[in-house]
């Protein structure tokens, strides 16, 4: 029986470019949908993104899951927690801030304004680029983890 889809295998750094790669499409699509102001295509984008990063996944060939990568991947996303909290509160509250001394909405006795991003779309980015900061935190702290505790000794690609 043929794979419709052939994926082939694949080292775990090469996963994480190839991961990486998806991110930029993924980014390339968002701009499309703002262009078209038009959400469809980045969510079919996204979920046909994830499906790709699964299958992918499924392919890599030196997964070895021992007590080190899970000690890794544990620390891993206990730092990534611990910082992104703090981040995300410090973002929120200034959007609290933000959003309680700007109109929420157009009043009739103001002259227009030059169109500009709402805030909701202002809001959107945000917590974009905070989702970014989440995935850049675990990446780090995974390859500082992985450091230390020597998943890096064997030769890899």
């Amino acid at each position: 029986m043929y794979n419709v889809l052939y994926i082939t295998p694949m080292k775990r750094n090469t996963f994480y470019v190839f991961a990486g790669i998806i991110a930029l499409l993924e980014v390339g699509i968002l701009w499309i949908s703002i262009d078209m102001d038009n959400p469809l295509p980045i969510q079919i984008g996204f979920v046909v993104g994830i499906a790709l990063v699964y299958l992918a996944r499924r392919m890599i060939v030196d997964v070895i899951q021992d007590e080190r990568t899970v000690l890794i991947a544990q620390k891993s996303a206990l730092r990534t927690l611990e910082v992104f909290w703090v981040v995300f509160f410090l973002t929120s509250i200034s959007g609290v801030i933000y959003g309680f001394n700007r109109p929420f909405m157009v009043r009739p006795h103001l002259p227009p304004q030059e169109p500009t991003i709402g805030i909701f779309g202002i809001f959107g980015l945000v917590q974009l680029a905070l989702l970014c900061l989440m995935i850049f935190l675990y990446v780090g702290f995974r390859i500082y983890y992985a450091r230390k505790y020597g998943e890096f000794d064997k030769d890899e690609e």
